[in-house]
C-alpha cells in the first residue's frame, strides 16, 4: 500500500484512475484545483505538504479542442508549464519515489510519419492550432529527463493516444471530438454542423484502458525514455462521426464545414514500446468504448438536464 497523490483526481482521467488505486487499497489524496491551483508555487507546495505523497501521478492539465486551444494559446503554455515544473520540482523535494507524468500526443510534430514513433518526437514543430500546449507538456519531459540526470528523480512520462469515455467534458465550448459530437447528435432535430473536412484521422483511448496503462508503468517502468500508450488503430473523423450517428440513432444530415480548420492531418502512435517495457495491450474496440460513453451520457448528463 501507497501513498498516492493523483493531480487533477477529480477529472475524467484521475477520477477513474483514483478509483482503481483505492480498489488496490492505496492511500489515495486526490488534488482538485477549487482547493490547490497548481500554477502558483503556494498552493502546490501546500499540496504536497498536505499530501505527503510516496507516488505521484501528475494529470492535471488545461486543454480542449481545437476552438478551446485557439482561444486559449497563452494560458495552455502557461498554465501546463507551471503545473508540470512545481510538480517536477516539489517531488524532487519531498524525496518522491516515483511521479508518473501524462504528457499528450498534440506534442508530436504536425507531418510526424505514421505511426507516431516516441523516436519522432523531437522531428519537428507541433500542429498550430494546439501547439502552445503540446510545447509546454513536452517541456515537461525535457525536466523529468534533466532531473533523473542530476537528482536521480524517478519521472516517467508517458503519451496517451486522445482519450475517451464515461465522465469526459460534454461542453461544447471546451470538449474533444468525442463528446462534442456525442452531445450534438444525442440532442440534434435536424443537421449537424461539424468542423474541417473530416479527413483528419485520431487514434481514440477508452480511460480505463488509458488508467490500466498508468498504473503499468508505475509499477513496472523506471526508464527516461517516453513511452505511447493506444490501440494502434486509426480512425477517420468521418467515420468517427457516421458511427456515433448510427449509435445515437441520429438521422439528421452531417454538414462539414470547411472553412473551419481540421487540424492535424493524422494521428496514429506506435504502442509497441509499452507492450515491450510494462505489457500494456489496449482492450476496449472503438465502437464499444463509443456505446458505454453513449449510455452514460444519456443516463447521467441528458437524463438530468431534462
Amino acid at each position: 500500500m501507497s501513498r498516492v497523490l493523483v493531480t487533477g483526481g477529480g477529472g475524467f482521467l484521475g477520477s477513474h484512475l483514483t478509483e482503481r488505486l483505492a480498489r488496490e487499497e492505496h492511500d489515495v489524496f486526490v488534488a482538485r484545483r477549487r482547493d490547490y491551483d497548481l500554477t502558483r508555487w503556494e498552493d502546490a507546495e501546500r499540496l504536497f505538504t498536505d499530501a505527503q505523497p510516496e507516488l505521484v501521478f501528475h494529470l492535471a492539465a488545461e486543454v480542449g479542442g481545437i476552438g478551446a486551444n485557439r482561444a486559449n494559446p497563452g494560458r495552455y503554455w502557461y498554465a501546463n508549464l507551471m503545473m508540470g515544473a512545481h510538480v517536477l520540482e516539489l517531488s524532487r523535494i519531498h524525496d518522491v519515489r516515483k511521479v508518473v507524468f501524462a504528457g499528450t500526443v498534440c506534442a508530436y510534430p504536425k507531418f510526424t510519419p505514421v505511426p507516431f514513433s516516441e523516436d519522432d518526437l523531437w522531428n519537428g514543430y507541433p500542429e498550430e492550432t494546439n501547439a502552445p500546449y503540446g510545447v509546454a507538456k513536452k517541456s515537461i519531459l525535457v525536466g523529468a529527463q534533466s532531473y533523473r540526470e542530476q537528482y536521480g528523480t524517478n519521472a516517467i512520462y508517458l503519451l496517451p493516444a486522445n482519450l475517451y469515455g464515461p465522465r469526459d467534458n460534454f461542453d461544447l465550448e471546451s470538449s474533444h471530438v468525442i463528446p462534442a459530437l456525442i452531445r450534438k447528435m444525442v440532442e440534434a432535430t435536424g443537421e449537424v454542423v461539424l468542423w474541417g473536412d473530416g479527413s483528419p484521422t485520431r487514434e481514440f483511448l477508452f480511460v480505463d484502458d488509458c488508467a490500466d496503462g498508468l498504473l503499468l508503468a508505475a509499477q513496472q517502468y523506471d526508464g527516461a525514455e517516453p513511452v505511447n500508450l493506444g490501440t494502434g488503430v486509426e480512425t477517420s473523423i468521418r467515420e468517427l462521426a457516421e458511427t456515433i450517428a448510427d449509435l445515437t440513432g441520429f438521422d439528421g444530415e452531417l454538414v462539414w464545414d470547411t472553412s473551419m480548420p481540421n487540424g492535424q492531418p493524422r494521428r496514429q502512435l506506435d504502442a509497441s514500446r509499452a507492450e515491450r517495457l510494462f505489457g500494456f495491450r489496449a482492450h476496449t474496440p472503438l465502437r464499444e468504448g463509443l456505446s458505454r460513453t453513449i449510455a452514460w451520457y444519456r443516463d447521467d448528463v441528458a437524463a438530468h438536464a431534462v
